[in-house]
């Protein structure tokens, strides 16, 4: 709706409803927002979170609650992740990927925020004093560290330190394995798999596949499958 001059009182009683329905949604997810100026600023009154912008009253008005929550913790992980690297605000994020790890751990989840400069941020999300929180997860890639968010060394038919160069969405890029994962399903079975495929085919597609960590030097290794490894590198 386009508010004007005429219909003013409209859009404060709008402004107030929306206020208030995002800020109790904001509440039960632990996520406490800027106090929202809608009473000058009526449906275009900024909803911040700790000074960051996340959108206007209007827009977030016409969103569902899990794209509201979902959007904020967007602008949170990148805000995170421009902090970790020193960035200026200007600098976007181009993809947010969460990483499956071992559980219980000290945090909620753990992103990787990948920069429109390639470089890859591990951010984490934390309850702290009834708080959500988005800090640097500070990711050194020791033996310890390996165990503590993926288990045990897994077995794969490259071995650590075997140079290879993977296939990420449409780039490719060239590093060095670090460690090898625990085999996750195929994930071609649910695409592939015939909803009447008989019990030994369905055992078939539900094969387990490797998985490596390759760590190409733009911060966090990439977690990819063996499908995705396109070609080993000689060392020179």
């Amino acid at each position: 709706m386009t508010y004007t001059r005429q219909n003013s009182v409209e859009e404060q009683r709008e402004a107030s409803h929306q206020a208030r329905r995002i800020t109790t949604l904001c509440e039960e997810f632990y996520i406490t927002l800027d106090a929202i100026d809608w009473q000058y600023l009526g449906m275009q009154a900024p909803v911040n979170v700790d000074g960051i912008n996340i959108s206007t009253l209007q827009v977030l008005s016409q969103r569902a609650s899990d794209d509201i929550l979902r959007q904020i913790q967007m602008k949170l992980f990148e805000h995170a992740a421009l902090e970790a690297i020193h960035a200026p605000s200007s600098l976007k994020a181009l993809i947010w990927s969460p990483i499956e790890v071992l559980q219980p751990q000290a945090f909620l989840q753990l992103w990787v925020i990948t920069m429109e400069t390639g470089e890859r941020v591990p951010v984490i999300e934390s309850l702290k004093d009834g708080h959500r929180v988005y800090e640097h997860y500070k990711f050194d890639g020791s033996h310890e560290q390996f165990l503590q968010l993926f288990g045990p060394l897994g077995n794969g038919k490259l071995p650590l330190g075997e140079r290879v160069t993977i296939q990420v969405r449409e780039n490719q890029y060239t590093g060095e394995i670090i460690h090898i994962l625990p085999p996750g399903k195929n994930p071609t079975y649910r695409k592939n798999a015939s909803k009447h495929a008989t019990a030994s085919e369905q055992i078939f597609f539900k094969d387990l596949i490797e998985r490596y960590m390759v760590d190409c030097h733009n911060g966090f290794p990439y977690i990819v499958n063996q499908t995705q490894i396109v070609a080993n590198v000689p060392v020179s």
